[in-house]
């Protein structure tokens, strides 16, 4: 391959690009008019802590929790003499995946309870290209239906906030007991 590309008429750093080796190595291979070899995966070299991974595999089965310090502590007792970074490289493997708890919804009775909160938004509107202009949006939230309400506004000034309480309270049909 390195041949065809040089006859090719590519340089000796193309050619190294190419193939993914070294210029010293294009050329090594171009003066002995040869291939270079193709080289194959490594065979899997013997681990130090292979002698000690059923131990460490059982013991994270049973206990889920232990840290790769304290299992490096219960196996170097056991004559482990390797590094921590394969102990936890190896319980990485084997850990058993976290599963997350299941999330309960926070309820609220009618009436009880709304959140409100400003979303910041950069918008370009048509009647101005190349203007962009920072607005809000004001959303209220009831806290048994999930029911929104939302009104974009140029500024978070009170007058602002008063008058989107004002209009949402409206569009409800009446005032929630707390605000957040």
């Amino acid at each position: 391959m390195i041949q065809d590309l040089k006859n090719q008429g590519l340089s000796i750093t193309a050619i190294a690009r190419k193939v993914g080796c070294d210029r010293k190595t294009v050329r090594k291979y171009l003066e002995l008019g040869l291939e270079a070899p193709v080289y194959g995966p490594r065979q899997p070299r013997a681990r130090v802590i292979e002698p000690y991974e059923r131990y460490l595999q059982e013991r994270v089965q049973a206990f889920p929790d232990l840290s790769g310090a304290r299992l490096l502590r219960e196996i170097r007792e056991l004559g482990y003499e390797g590094a921590y970074t394969a102990v936890t490289d190896f319980l990485r493997e084997v850990r058993p995946a976290r599963h997350a708890p299941f999330e309960q919804r926070f309820e609220t009775p009618p009436g009880k309870q709304a959140q409100v909160d400003f979303a910041e938004f950069t918008v370009e509107f048509a009647d101005e290209p190349g203007v962009v202009r920072k607005v809000w949006l004001f959303s209220l939230v009831l806290g048994h239906s999930r029911w929104l309400w939302g009104r974009f506004v140029a500024s978070q000034n009170l007058q602002s906030v008063l008058r989107c309480h004002i209009a949402a309270f409206a569009a409800i049909g009446g005032v929630p007991e707390e605000i957040l």
